[in-house]
């Protein structure tokens, strides 16, 4: 049986949000420790606060300021806390509703094991030492038994509010081919491009995915392709990619290679950006070491008539 392929994989990038009236006094509250709500056309207190009312629909901005101290509703201990977490010890997830406040705040709760946790505990906010107007100005919440505090009812007037918050977004796993991708991979490490032909549309898929996307049936049939292409269309980037050692401008194409039935994507080299053009002939350009083409240049040869890929666009 052939070696399966795996390896790690991160997607990663910054969500940039624009914050509106109500969200900003709430993320601003924190940074001033001071926890505030919304109240809803049925009367009750929402932390977080809603921009819309859950009833009516309708904007709400009435803000209500809540104690910072509560009671667990429901929880959950989190045995093993990975990358990014409140804590980086063993701790509950719990839901708290802040005194004054009708619905519960899900957060992190430091607890020394699940025995010291349950539902109807008494909590208090744990304020992190640099607080920038996220909610990771709650550190977590601690176990309390003292009274909640005198209130000054803030109503969501401060100074230099925060309107935006910046959040990255992460994903770590790992990716795993499959047989009909492995050998695609494998052949790339000779310089080859293989795809499998569906048995039903004759259409073979560069790079395979094990079944025909249009058929739905599965493909075994193995068909070497190119290693020459055409460009089907094309995009010119102007910002620069991090990570990324290509000065731009450049150009990133879709190539039918010849004998495949679907484009792949490659950047276009060895040409200047604004020549590049729809039926322009190519071909991979390698590097020493490397499993893939780095780029595509042109061969030489008259432009591909449109008909020829039409099809392919």
């Amino acid at each position: 049986m052939p070696e399966v392929l795996k390896a790690p994989l991160v997607v990663e990038f910054p969500f940039t949000r624009s914050l509106g009236p109500v969200q900003s006094a709430f993320l601003t509250g924190l940074r001033e420790r001071v926890v505030l709500g919304v109240r809803a056309s049925d009367g009750r207190v929402l932390v977080p606060p809603a921009e819309y009312d859950p009833v009516t629909a309708e904007e709400i901005r009435d803000l209500v300021e809540v104690a910072p101290t509560g009671t667990v509703t429901t929880w959950a201990w989190n045995h093993a806390p990975r990358r990014g977490q409140p804590l980086t010890t063993p701790f509950a997830w719990a839901l708290v509703r802040l005194d004054g406040a009708d619905t519960a705040l899900l957060h992190a709760l430091d607890a020394p094991d699940p025995d010291a946790v349950h539902t109807g505990m008494r909590v208090r906010i744990r304020w992190a030492e640099e607080r920038t107007g996220t909610i990771t100005d709650i550190a977590c919440f601690e176990p309390y038994d003292g009274e909640p505090p005198q209130l000054i009812g803030n109503t969501g007037e401060f100074e230099d509010s925060v309107t935006g918050i910046v959040a990255a977004a992460r994903l770590d796993y790992t990716y795993s081919p499959g047989r009909a991708q492995t050998a695609y991979i494998n052949a790339l490490g000779g310089r080859r491009t293989v795809g499998e032909r569906c048995p039903s549309c004759r259409k073979v898929y560069v790079p395979p995915r094990g079944a025909c996307p249009t058929c739905g049936v599965a493909t075994a049939e193995q068909v070497e392709v190119g290693p020459r292409g055409t460009v089907t269309t094309f995009c010119i980037v102007n910002i620069k990619a991090k990570n990324l050692d290509i000065e731009v401008p450049y150009v990133y194409a879709h190539i039918a290679l010849d004998g495949a039935g679907l484009a792949l994507h490659g950047r276009i080299g060895g040409i200047p950006y604004d020549e590049v053009r729809m039926g322009l002939r190519v071909e991979p350009v390698w590097t020493e070491g490397a499993r893939y083409p780095d780029h595509y240049r042109p061969t030489g040869e008259p432009d591909a008539d449109y008909d020829v890929y039409k099809e392919l666009l």
